[in-house]
């Protein structure tokens, strides 16, 4: 166990109350580090597939460099302990970008928009997570505030229920990434979690590829640039610190946290490719916004922070 995935020892600094308060905050982040992938994804001149490839790939190398410099151990039991998280990634990965070549954008990501229920209804079911009223009907509006975001942003593109079906597959694969990420405290840090999963999205990503006959060749040098602001961004900053959090705060929670995900992409597009912003669209985000915030307000009560 490396240093950042320790217990905490008793002391005001390392109190319940403030390390829940450090992985809400850490959540957050990196919800918001996975939103640049959308409009990195723009700049990166290369099939989905293949951006998912050389990203995962890279990004397993760096992160091994890094806890091998520390002195971790990269036991081989690394591999069969993250094997249903990695495949869960990897699958969410491959069917989502499957999905938007065959149905609306819009379409496969409302869809994927209701991963906090089905997380939802799992935390309860299997981790016993306590979910009180309140915190629930804020969750449920997030939820369709982050879908009014997307149908009111997004043209009107041909659909297909073959494409709709995928995004599912896509909802259910996400869903079961947290689950496993969740699941993975006692056996696996977290950045041990990362590792294992990095490794098995690259490994599921290039059979399906090929299947697809996606274009694998190696990238050029902007596209490499590119590539290593999305592994920095999405990567490290997104799924170790988001694995980190969900360690620590229940897992229903971190899930509702990606709800933010549409908002802040959308803020991106409007800041950075002038993409506008409807007004209906900015009354939907500021609900996002705010029914987060109240989770957020909610359980660091509960922590006593």
């Amino acid at each position: 166990m490396t240093t950042a995935d320790a217990a905490p020892t008793a002391g005001p600094e390392t109190s319940l109350g403030g390390e829940t308060t450090m992985a809400l905050f850490g959540a957050g982040f990196a919800v918001t580090a996975w939103s640049t992938g959308t409009i990195l994804a723009k700049y990166i001149d290369m099939d989905p597939l293949a951006i998912g490839i050389y990203r995962f790939s890279v990004f397993f190398i760096v992160l091994a460099t890094w806890m091998t410099a520390r002195g971790a151990r990269l036991r081989p039991s690394i591999m069969r302990h993250s094997a249903i998280g990695g495949v869960a990634l990897g699958a969410d990965i491959a069917l989502f970008f499957t999905a938007v070549k065959l149905t609306s954008v819009v379409n496969a990501t409302v869809i994927g928009s209701l991963q906090p229920v089905i997380v939802g209804i799992l935390a309860v079911r299997f981790f016993g997570e306590k979910i009180r009223g309140s915190d629930a009907v804020w969750a449920l509006l997030a939820v369709a505030a982050a879908v009014a975001v997307v149908l009111t942003g997004n043209p009107a593109e041909e659909s297909s229920w073959r494409g709709d079906l995928l995004a599912v597959g896509a909802l259910v694969s996400w869903s079961a990434y947290f689950i496993a990420s969740k699941q993975s405290r006692g056996t696996l840090t977290a950045q041990e979690f990362t590792l294992g999963t990095a490794a098995w999205t690259a490994i599921i990503c290039l059979p399906i590829g090929l299947a697809f006959d996606q274009d694998l060749s190696w990238p050029s040098a902007t596209n490499w640039a590119w590539l290593a602001v999305m592994i920095l961004s999405a990567g490290v900053a997104g799924h170790t610190v988001m694995n980190w959090s969900l360690q620590r705060i229940p897992v229903w929670v971190g899930s509702t946290f990606t709800l933010f995900i549409p908002v802040a992409s959308a803020l991106l597009a409007w800041a950075l490719l002038g993409e506008p912003v409807t007004a209906v669209q900015a009354v939907a985000m500021a609900a996002v916004i705010g029914a987060l915030a109240i989770i957020v307000r909610n359980q660091r009560a509960d922590a006593g922070a």
